[in-house]
């Protein structure tokens, strides 16, 4: 018999209702001690699995709490596979908590973080792709973050793992029966057929470790640091990307001096930006000391868009600062002040930053136009309208960003830095297989490496893993979930 559990499975602030959510052997019982349903003669305990009921939560000495819907899941077809009731009731804080503390006086326990998806996977309704595509699910970003969390919650990840090691398995059976009785058994082309399956392994795996970079950004988002000197137009520059007044603007250097972060969408993708002191020496120790940070935020980064007012010619200084602080981070260079007579126009920025900084044509930034005004000309006189650079400029950082074809309809992401690892230590022990085959090393020495990467990939669904593990990876849940 399990101990019962409960918590409050919303956001604990004023809303339209909240959700207390109880599980275990005893979770019905507990939840009718402390219910008064609407109809006459009803009880939760006789209740159909599955249903739901009206009625009131009622307090220690009888007193109505709060008007409420009870549903009722019987285990297994529940989400812990055990009895669960869950209590809809008003939205208000107080009300929620009385109701919660009630339960808790009645024989359930406070849950632990993350516990309702825990006992879901130590019952064996989902293995650990799955739950923790619950919390990747509850902090996606994207469309295309919940989408691939939601692709995973359904199996696609584990289905994929489990097949990789049904065919690593038979494999290992057969080495080991032809091991223990050669007479039985031929082993002759067992290196051939063992050097296919590592080719086919190797490929799929090293396609999801590939993807790894992807869920990153979809999961995360991509850091974006805006970088320039003072008085380029930075702070100007970011209320523009979010169409709001986020960071103070003015005409005096230095306004800014703490790095500002906020964060939009970008079609399918999240963009974290950061505003950042302007680059200069300074004797201002608190502009020291921002300065210090926006050269940390730019160590970073995962994209440096980087500012310099047309209106001044960039010293070989500057240039020179841009590139150390770029390193080889994808970058954009942004002129500002579009719209008032330019001290050098595109292809001058280019190619004096190709001599400072050796790069090839092709590894040069890309530069793009902008202005506080809605409308400019190019370097040929040509008009600009600001929509129309900024569709350019998110279409340019789409396509730096998005590596291959993320469709979504059936690739799988990695978004996970835990099943990442694992990846990797499976692709390395089959990689050792190939070479002990290639080596023409006896055939025993095969099968520890296959247990190992079989091994491996079993720790990415939840076989065998250790309880630590697993108290590790449920605590950073949230409460209820």
């Amino acid at each position: 018999m399990s101990d019962t559990i409960a918590a409050i499975s919303t956001g604990l602030t004023e809303a339209g209702i909240s959700m207390i959510r109880v599980s275990g052997d005893n979770s019905i019982e507990i939840t009718d001690k402390v219910f008064r349903p609407g109809k006459k003669g009803m009880s939760l305990k006789n209740a159909e699995s599955h249903t739901i009921h009206y009625g009131h939560i009622l307090d220690e000495e009888g007193n109505v709490l709060d008007e409420v819907m009870v549903s009722v899941m019987k285990g297994p077809r529940s989400y812990t596979k055990e009895d669960v009731t869950e209590i809809s009731c008003h939205g208000g804080i107080l009300v929620t908590r009385r109701i919660l503390e009630r339960i808790l006086q009645s024989g359930a326990r406070l849950s632990e973080p993350g516990e309702f998806t825990k006992r879901a996977f130590l019952n064996g309704r989902i293995d650990l792709t799955q739950a923790e595509s619950v919390m990747s699910l509850i902090r996606s970003t994207s469309d295309l973050a919940a989408k691939n969390a939601l692709s995973q919650l359904k199996g696609s990840l584990r289905d994929k793992v489990i097949s990789l090691r049904k065919e690593l398995i038979y494999e290992i059976a057969y080495l080991e029966s032809a091991l223990d009785d050669p007479e039985n058994y031929d082993l002759s082309d067992f290196g051939d057929r063992c050097t296919d399956l590592c080719d086919r392994t190797l490929l799929t795996l090293n396609e999801l470790i590939a993807s790894a970079e992807n869920g990153r950004l979809m999961q995360d988002g991509i850091k974006v640091c805006i970088l320039g000197k003072p008085n380029a137009g930075k702070s100007s520059f970011l209320n523009f990307l979010l169409e709001e007044e986020r960071a103070i603007v003015t005409d005096i250097p230095g306004t800014t001096r703490d790095t500002v972060e906020s964060t939009m969408r970008l079609g399918d993708l999240t963009l974290r930006l950061m505003d950042t002191a302007g680059l200069r020496e300074t004797e201002d120790v608190i502009e020291q000391i921002g300065v210090e940070r926006a050269r940390e935020a730019a160590k970073n980064a995962d994209l440096i868009l980087y500012l310099m007012d047309s209106a001044v010619m960039p010293s070989e200084e500057e240039l020179r600062q841009a590139f150390d602080l770029i390193e080889e981070k994808p970058c954009i260079f942004l002129m500002s002040k579009a719209d008032t007579e330019r001290a050098f126009e595109k292809e001058h920025l280019l190619s004096s930053y190709k001599e400072i900084s050796g790069l090839s044509e092709d590894k040069l930034p890309t530069v793009f136009l902008f202005s506080s005004k809605q409308e400019f000309t190019d370097e040929t006189g040509a008009k600009i309208e600001l929509r129309q650079e900024r569709h350019q400029l998110e279409k340019k950082i789409m396509e730096m960003f998005w590596h291959g074809d993320v469709t979504m309809s059936e690739k799988i992401v990695i978004t996970n830095m835990r099943q990442k690892q694992h990846l990797v230590a499976a692709a390395e022990s089959v990689k050792a297989v190939k070479q002990t085959i290639e080596d023409e090393m006896p055939e025993d020495l095969l099968a520890g490496d296959l247990m190992s990467a079989y091994t491996e990939l079993g720790l990415i669904i939840g076989e065998e893993v250790e309880d630590d593990l697993v108290n590790e990876i449920f605590s950073k849940f949230c409460m209820g979930k």
